[in-house]
């Protein structure tokens, strides 16, 4: 029997196989993975400094565990040159002619911290951490150091920031946007985010860009787009993800921002499944833990030969920014009404309610965090 091969071992592509292990232990399993291959939890990257883990504490199983723990195999530093999906086959990268075939095929190849166009000579040394190894790249880096750049005040570079200044690294955010967390907040809570990080040390730069990095005798200078500059030890890129796609769109399968999949998670060649950060389903990429959870408890049914579509209910995303908790619950695609926002010094209170006063999304911070399971209970489907 041909297995059943997972590309990836992600939050997606490990808990994939994990929940199918729940309902098949005897279908052949091959999980491919062009890292190291541990079990790990991601989000906690954004804040290890804070728990006191290393890179290598972060690791919960070794690829080895994990292929005895899912009775599959398991191959590390692997990559995948081509698909085939009319063979079923794999092509296998080094240079011979290895190939795999499968039965199904499950893509979970996660996504790409996005580069800027950015020039100087020190550009190329602008790190970003998108995975574990990564992850040991940057604390190497910042061992003994002082001063932290980080271009981004997304949700990953305020993360950072928090966990860095509060364990006594000076932090320099850039970002083009007017505010922090500015896809996700309402002004008044970008603003009380910003006062909450500055407090700890954090130096904002909104509303401008980073032009250039050079490399200096004491670390970097950043020249910023308004005509400014700092001075850093090291440089953190934090400007988003792109969805993996290129392996699926060089084999025919279809692609928009994501490889596109319906609610089977079924991508457009024939047992050919996505999920995770590189997937876009039903026009939605969602990089978090629980829509990821969702589609792997569902993609394992469908698996083990239950055909089941995903549903995403109302999934908040807690922001790991300990200076000033925050809580968000975006309002699905489609949805219209507007924000009615309570502010104050002890927090944002912002409903996004529709015509008839129901509640679709909130953000909750400081004080009004603790809304959170009640609100949440109000909160229709994002995905039903």
């Amino acid at each position: 029997m041909n297995p059943i091969i997972i590309i990836g071992s992600g939050l997606a592509g490990y808990n994939t196989a994990k929940e199918l292990r729940k309902l098949d232990t005897v279908t052949p399993l091959v999980i491919i993975t062009a890292d190291s291959g541990p079990f790990y939890s991601k989000p906690m990257l954004s804040n290890a400094l804070a728990s006191k883990k290393t890179a290598a504490a972060i690791a919960l199983n070794t690829p080895e565990q994990m292929a005895t723990q899912l009775n599959a195999v398991v191959r590390p530093r692997t990559g995948i040159d081509a698909i085939d999906t009319t063979a079923r086959t794999l092509k296998i990268s080094g240079g011979g002619d290895e190939t795999l075939t499968y039965s199904k095929l499950v893509l979970a190849l996660g996504a790409d911290q996005i580069r800027l166009p950015i020039t100087g000579s020190g550009a190329a040394d602008i790190l970003t951490v998108n995975d574990l190894d990564d992850y040991a790249r940057f604390r190497a880096a910042i061992d003994g150091k002082k001063r932290i750049a980080i271009i981004g005040a997304g949700l990953i570079g305020c993360e950072f920031a928090n966990d860095l200044a509060a364990n006594g690294y000076t932090v320099d955010i850039i970002d083009i946007a007017p505010q922090a967390l500015g896809r996700l907040l309402p002004p008044e809570g970008g603003a009380l985010l910003q006062a909450r990080l500055a407090a700890l040390g954090v130096q904002w730069h909104l509303g401008t860009g980073t032009q250039s990095v050079e490399r200096t005798a004491g670390g970097y200078t950043l020249a910023l787009t308004n005509g400014t500059s700092i001075t850093s030890d090291v440089v953190l890129s934090a400007v988003g993800l792109k969805p993996r796609t290129a392996l699926a769109a060089a084999a025919g399968i279809k692609t928009n921002r994501g490889i596109v999949a319906n609610r089977y998670l079924e991508a457009s060649a024939p047992d050919v499944y996505a999920l995770g950060d590189c997937a876009e389903i039903e026009g939605m990429v969602m990089p978090f833990v629980m829509p990821i959870m969702h589609a792997a408890r569902t993609l394992a049914k469908t698996l083990s030969g239950e055909a089941t579509q995903l549903r995403y209910p109302a999934m908040p995303v807690v922001v790991k920014t300990p200076a000033h908790p925050t809580v968000v619950s975006s309002p699905g695609p489609g949805m219209s009404g507007e924000w009615q926002v309570e502010s104050g010094p002890d927090g944002v209170r912002a409903l996004y309610r529709n015509a008839d006063g129901a509640t679709l999304g909130f953000v909750l911070s400081g004080k009004h965090t603790a809304e959170k399971a009640t609100l949440s209970r109000e909160l229709p489907a994002v995905l039903d």
